[in-house]
């Protein structure tokens, strides 16, 4: 099928040329990037400082002032370097369309360096890979996290914590189906009474040790790294725990747009999180044995149940969010044409954006159990956390030097200037959460490293099916014109073949052709191409080339968030003079049966995998929303 044989449009959306929803206020947009977009970083507290302490703790076992300082100062920075500089203040402005996200960038990347060059899809599918990884960990860790707060309510909590734990993941991943539009108008909220709540427990905290504000001072984190030694690598792969969920600023830009998410960061989340930060600082000063829990210590112990609820409802607004990104990142990966075709299914009327993905989601699910299952605390799981994340991180570093240079015109010495430091940033905190690989931190590298080898041979192998296929296809040029001088029967009604190449004829065409020897009235040869776009003007989408009274070829383009819906696009031809009755019309699909063979660029465990993921394709048909009473499919075999 063509490009876009992984390539149905989905309901009317107002961002996408649909029409009749008035767009919602700025502040409405800003409250639900809080709730949407800050989820997961916002959950960060509950394990980031306690985890970086405990691993500075390795070289002498005591909680001393220099190490509380070293360690809050480099919190505070990785969140004004990273996440203020890198994310809110050059990223967001890096949008494809209004579209950011790892693969909006590769697109965009691809645009401006020119799809030849094989570096940035592959930067494309490293950054894609690692992102599922952590769409697996962060709700294993963020409820895990949340629900051990339990025990400091009553130790009678402790050994069903786990159980807990596995009954609310999977009632979060069973609810799914049912769509997030009635939830997610609660998460801004719920989320924003969260910041409130964390930035009040440590102000609470601060007065305890006012001294606490020297964390601000860069000195304190250079000398903690520079009299470490490795514990303070170690210590800095921790740090970066309080960063995770920097990349959904970038990924929810479409969303929300780049104005709301920066008001929501610097005037709430960066200063709610900076407080708890250096409240729980104060606190471990003040109490070293609250290094036990440190954010659920902050507040009183009457406070203390009603603390736990609102993190746990935290911790799984978190997860949603994580989870809606993972069906965003996959529906984007089969338009580009790195996956297999998937099952999507539409949760809203309103928005083309809210979908549900059966495969995706039953998958997460049984990655997030095993994780869960396996590390058992959020401390032992928060060692693999760390690379997924530095990983994607460096990956967009490394294409935004490319967009900026290319894409921004800036010169070149400009763009380094700009992106080397933050790249060089990301690259050692890489190198210090790769001290804890063999503590987990292998888990997400293999996710990562399994995914890769799947969108690789996808891609492969479809490129060697086309390459294939058209040696063996008949220009279509020619079979027009011999049809002309020697035309077949005619019946009534229109057939549209479906094709990768509209320079070629379509298999299902010769073979309808040779087996029934006759023609409908009306034949339209389709081919489907994925933008580097995310959406593509109605109006823009169709070029019809009328070829002779028998023949048109048909060139429908959609942007990869567009997910293609035919007969929509079929009815909007009428526009250009093209009759189109859907009752009349029959669309003919080329069913390939495809074997391995050794003769071919993949090895053979490749060809193998290949198979199996075609064989585990969605239907053609039900894909491009095509009606199931009018399709006729055409078998025919391969090797690739």
């Amino acid at each position: 099928m063509s490009t876009s044989e992984n390539s149905t449009e989905a309901p009317d959306d107002p961002a996408i040329g649909g029409h009749g929803h008035r767009p919602p206020s700025f502040w409405v947009l800003t409250l639900g990037s809080i709730g949407v977009v800050y989820g997961d970083i916002g959950t960060s507290p509950l394990y980031a400082l306690r985890e970086a302490v405990l691993a500075a703790m390795r070289k002498d076992g005591v909680i001393t002032e220099p190490m509380i300082y070293g360690v809050l100062s480099l919190i505070i920075w990785a969140l004004i370097l990273i996440v203020t500089i890198k994310y809110v203040l050059v990223l967001l402005n890096a949008d494809n369309k209004g579209e950011g996200g790892t693969l909006s960038l590769m697109a965009l990347a691809q645009r401006a360096m020119g799809t030849k060059l094989v570096i940035i899809p592959i930067l494309g599918m490293i950054g894609a890979a690692l992102f599922y990884g952590d769409a697996i960990i962060t709700p294993a860790i963020s409820v895990l996290s949340a629900v051990e707060g339990l025990k400091m309510v009553t130790p009678a909590f402790e050994p069903y914590i786990l159980w807990i734990t596995i009954a609310i993941l999977v009632v979060l991943f069973a609810v799914q189906s049912r769509g997030t539009a009635r939830v997610a108008k609660f998460f801004g909220p719920i989320t924003l009474i969260w910041f409130i709540a964390i930035g009040a427990a440590g102000l609470a905290h601060i007065a305890d040790h006012p001294g606490i504000f020297h964390a601000f001072n860069p000195y304190y984190a250079v000398v903690f790294l520079s009299s470490h030694g490795v514990i303070g690598l170690v210590t800095l792969g921790a740090v970066f725990l309080a960063v995770t969920g920097a990349e959904a600023l970038y990924a929810d830009l479409g969303h929300f747009g780049k104005r709301p998410v920066q008001l929501a960061w610097l005037a709430l989340v960066l200063p709610s999180l900076l407080l708890n930060y250096l409240g729980q600082g104060a606190l471990l000063l003040s109490n070293p044995a609250a290094i036990e829990n440190p954010f659920f210590l902050l507040v009183p112990e009457w406070a203390l149940p009603p603390m736990v609820i609102l993190a746990t409802a935290a911790t799984i607004i978190a997860s949603q969010a994580v989870i809606t990104g993972a069906y965003s990142l996959t529906r984007q990966a089969i338009q580009l044409g790195l996956l297999p075709r998937m099952e999507i299914r539409f949760t809203s009327e309103a928005h083309a954006g809210q979908v549900y993905m059966p495969q995706v989601n039953w998958l997460l699910l049984i990655g997030v159990l095993v994780l869960v299952a396996l590390f058992q605390t959020s401390s032992s799981l928060a060692s693999a956390y760390g690379i997924a994340v530095t990983g994607t991180m460096v990956v967009t570093a490394s294409m935004a030097i490319a967009v900026i240079w290319k894409y921004w015109k800036w010169p070149l010495w400009a763009s380094l200037a700009l992106m080397v430091p933050l790249l060089a940033l990301d690259v050692i905190f890489l190198g210090a959460n790769a001290l804890k690989l063999h503590e987990g931190g292998w888990v997400p590298l293999a996710i990562g490293a399994g995914l890769m080898v799947i969108m690789w041979t996808w891609r492969q192998g479809t490129r060697i099916l086309f390459e294939k296929t058209r040696k063996s296809e008949v220009p279509l040029k020619d079979l027009v014109e011999s049809l002309g001088k020697r035309p077949p029967h005619r019946v009534p009604g229109t057939a549209v073949y479906f094709t990768s190449d509209p320079e070629s004829a379509p298999t299902a065409l010769l073979h309808s052709l040779k087996h029934y020897r006759v023609l409908h009235e009306s034949n339209v040869v389709l081919t489907i191409r994925t933008s580097d776009l995310p959406v593509v003007p109605d109006l823009e989408k169709m070029k019809l080339v009328r070829l002779n009274d028998m023949f048109s070829s048909l060139v429908v383009t959609f942007g990869f968030m567009e997910t293609p819906h035919v007969p929509k696009v079929l009815a909007l031809a009428r526009k250009t003079g093209w009759k189109f009755d859907i009752m009349t019309t029959s669309f003919f699909l080329s069913r390939r049966s495809v074997r391995a063979s050794k003769n071919t660029g993949m090895p053979l465990w490749q060809d193998h995998l290949f198979i199996a993921l075609a064989r585990n394709a969605d239907d053609a048909s039900h894909y491009f929303r095509l009606p199931a009473d009018r399709v006729v499919e055409v078998g025919t075999q391969i090797t690739v």
